[in-house]
């Protein structure tokens, strides 16, 4: 008797009378082999969806066992690469995919009666789409199709709005008391760590351990194997690459204690019966999508907070249990609550493809639990469009089990006759693997992609490799570079990266980490413009040539962002190449080619202008330009400095001149009939410099702006020295030019000093 049993009887009541059920139940409390048989007494068929492949079979044994029956019979499972079921079966166990790809051929799901979603709270991507797909369905052409949300650890709130308000159901599970240890900080490797915990444990019940993936648990049974060889333990690995027989070895009973390497596809879904210990890294592989290929791997990272709780609660389903942390109570507290959606982290093109096949031409025309994020739906939609995969194509590339990128250089080497070559690659490809292991086969996933490829694509007999690059530029079209001397790669979209070895001067990016590139394929120039000249572009333009400080005309052709081809000469454009020059100059410092006090002076006096009336500043921007004019059809450095004297000339043709010359008087006319300088600087008042002598006849200070700003009068000697500073020249006249007049007339006899010089 598990505890679901006790509400199996209300779970298909409540189902009788509306169509949307959500069922919370504790791990253990037996919901996945429980919850689906009962609710074929509802009519039609039920379709369970698991996140992963161990748990369909898993459950479909036990399912089948109670039944008394064998698996194929009333209850089946498929998963990516198996399908075991008859004519009589009812009750199927599937991956998510399994159930969006169906949906494909057979969009009414005929005879289906109940729709489950197993573990939900891991909201893989294939559960959203599921979800929304089976929902629409529901609300357009099937009402009578029950869709019955599971899980140990869900918020359900958002789940039961979702599905029109429906009724929740809660089961509590058996869970025992967990002791439960954090451990501090350790440098050790990872597999030293989980052997010295295992150690610390009392020798009862297996031990179930937590890692990221294959090559952890490899290396942690090589650190465990003394300990093991030591106590008769049996050392088992689960992860999802193994075949079954070596899976069913990890969760069947066996005579001796065990001790399980597993990834967290034992977190849910499967209970391992005998287990009282569980060592957690607090790590997992969590689906990504490589930024550069879009493609689908694993990234190492920390587990959230619900995860940690459903791996204790893996030591608590027989008895009191063992938990060891390898990580601190504080690292434990800093993490998420739940794992984030991977509608809102994936790459969404494939799905995308699935939805257009569909029909759906605008995923967000959907009700999703969470919608997808806008920018990258245009992301995905453009990289579609750049693959081809619209129309009758987009629907043969659907069927294919592979990315999109995959399917077009799958679509692409079929025309060409070189299927079985290229289903070779892209199952490398797909399974993470480098193209230089394309003769070695001993990865057992890599074998079941390329062996499900083949059944899809016409092989052909041609090991062509031309045909294998023109199908990885196709199906990489955004990943093309272009290789300079020293390893520097220039790329399509404006960016750069690096190569140890590239394969030739023309590439395509297909492993890229960080700024390094890792596998390249080489392609040919000719290829860019056969497969896509709406991408290829003339440009004229002009270049800066170091060496000779000149201006060059530049003809090339452009692939997006790269030049693949390029020709020096010819016609240049002059307005083009002024500007260049000007920036150039710049860049050269302006101090090379005229005189910066005079043109600081210049600006200034401007800059005072705009202070007192409507006339603009000049910018740095203001004085390019001018000097472009300058530089209109120059070539060299060497020749404007012949002729940047015009350049003030130039700015101030560009202004009011009038105006400036109403504000900011370059002269000054002074009694004397002298026409002295003002002088402006930034941050200083203007001033004019000129003999004694030159203001007789001036009572009042000379001014400017209109009246509105006195000048700084520099007073000097017959020797054109400085005597005196002033704004009030009234006031000097009666203070202090009495004396002056005295000691000047005594040193300057020759000189008229009068009396009254105003």
């Amino acid at each position: 008797m598990l505890p679901v049993d006790s509400l199996l009887p209300e779970i298909v009541a409540t189902l009788r009378r509306a169509p949307n059920l959500v069922i919370e139940a504790a791990p253990g409390a037996g919901k996945t082999t429980r919850v689906p048989p009962a609710l074929l007494a509802l009519g039609g068929d039920v379709l369970v969806l698991e996140p992963r492949r161990i748990a369909a079979r898993m459950a479909a044994r036990r399912v089948a066992s109670e039944l008394s029956e064998r698996v194929g019979e009333t209850v089946g499972y498929q998963v990516r690469f198996e399908e075991v079921a008859g004519p009589k079966t009812r009750l199927r166990f599937l991956t998510e995919g399994v159930l969006t790809r169906r949906m494909m051929s057979d969009p009414e799901l005929k005879g289906v009666g109940v729709v489950i979603l197993d573990e939900f709270h891991e909201r893989h991507l294939e559960t959203d789409l599921a979800l929304a797909l089976v929902r629409r369905l529901q609300q357009t052409k099937r009402p009578d199709l029950r869709i019955v949300v599971m899980s140990a650890t869900l918020d359900a709130g958002p789940v039961t709005h979702f599905l029109g308000g429906c009724a929740s159901l809660k089961s509590e599970g058996r869970l025992f008391p967990l002791e439960i240890a954090h451990t501090p900080y350790s440098a050790a490797p990872l597999e030293d760590q989980v052997a010295a915990a295992i150690e610390r444990l009392p020798a009862e019940g297996d031990v179930l351990v937590f890692l990221p993936g294959a090559a952890e648990i490899r290396r942690a049974a090589r650190a465990c194997e003394p300990l093991a060889r030591r106590h008769d333990w049996l050392l088992t690995p689960l992860y999802g690459d193994l075949s079954p027989a070596e899976q069913d070895l990890a969760v069947e009973p066996a005579a001796k204690r065990k001790i399980i390497l597993a990834t967290n596809l034992a977190e849910s879904s499967i209970t391992i019966e005998g287990v009282r210990a569980v060592v957690d890294s607090g790590l997992a592989r969590v689906a990504t999508d490589s930024p550069w290929t879009g493609l689908p791997s694993l990234e190492t990272k920390r587990i959230s907070k619900a995860s940690a709780t459903q791996r204790a609660g893996r030591a608590g389903r027989t008895g009191p249990g063992r938990v060891i942390r390898l990580y601190t109570a504080e690292d434990f507290h800093r993490r998420a609550d739940h794992d984030e959606p991977e509608i809102l982290r994936r790459e969404l093109s494939q799905m995308c493809l699935q939805l257009e096949t569909a029909g759906i031409h605008d995923p967000l025309q959907l009700d999703w639990l969470s919608p997808p994020l806008k920018p990258a739906l245009d992301a995905a939609e453009a990289l579609l469009d750049r693959l081809r995969a619209r129309g009758p194509e987009a629907a043969r590339m659907a069927r294919l089990p592979v990315h999109p990128r995959l399917a077009r250089l799958l679509l692409d080497a079929e025309q060409a006759g070189a299927g079985d070559h290229a289903c070779r690659v892209a199952a490398l490809l797909s399974s993470g693997q480098r193209l230089r292991t394309l003769d070695d086969e001993s990865d057992q996933r890599t074998r079941a992609i390329h062996d499900q490829l083949r059944r899809n694509i016409r092989r052909g007999r041609s090991h062509d490799d031309e045909a294998i690059a023109r199908g990885l530029l196709a199906a990489f079209p955004d990943r093309v570079g272009r290789a300079k001397p020293g390893g520097t790669v220039l790329l399509s979209n404006s960016s750069s990266a690096t190569i140890a070895h590239p394969p030739g001067e023309f590439l395509v990016a297909l492993d890229v980490d960080g700024s390094l590139i890792r596998l390249a394929c080489a392609i040919q120039p000719e290829w860019l413009i056969d497969l896509f000249p709406d991408r290829i572009q003339e440009r004229d333009a002009v270049e800066w040539h170091r060496q000779g400080e000149r201006v060059e005309a530049v003809s090339a052709l452009l692939y997006d962002d790269l030049v693949i081809q390029e020709s020096r000469g010819g016609t240049i454009d002059a307005a083009a190449a002024a500007r260049l020059l000007a920036a150039k100059v710049f860049e050269a410092g302006i101090e090379r080619f005229i005189d910066p006090a005079e043109l600081n002076e210049f600006l200034a006096r401007v800059e005072f202008a705009a202070e007192h009336s409507a006339l603009q500043p000049l910018t740095d921007a203001d004085v390019q330009a001018a000097l472009a004019d300058v530089c209109f059809g120059l070539r060299r450095l060497s020749e404007v400095e012949k002729n940047a004297a015009g350049l003030i000339g130039t700015l101030e043709r560009k202004l009011d001149a009038a105006a400036l010359e109403q504000i900011a008087p370059e002269r000054l006319k002074l009694p004397s009939g002298r026409a002295a300088k003002v002088h402006y600087e930034r941050g200083k008042p203007p001033w004019v410099a000129s003999r004694l002598q030159d203001f007789f006849g001036m009572k009042d200070s000379p001014r400017i702006a209109r009246g509105t700003v006195p000048l700084v009068v520099h007073l000097l000697a017959p020797n054109q020295r400085p005597v005196q500073t002033t704004t009030d020249l009234s006031g000097f006249w009666v203070r202090l030019y009495p004396q002056l007049r005295r000691e000047l007339g005594r040193r300057y006899p020759r000189h008229a000093w009068p009396e009254n010089p105003s």
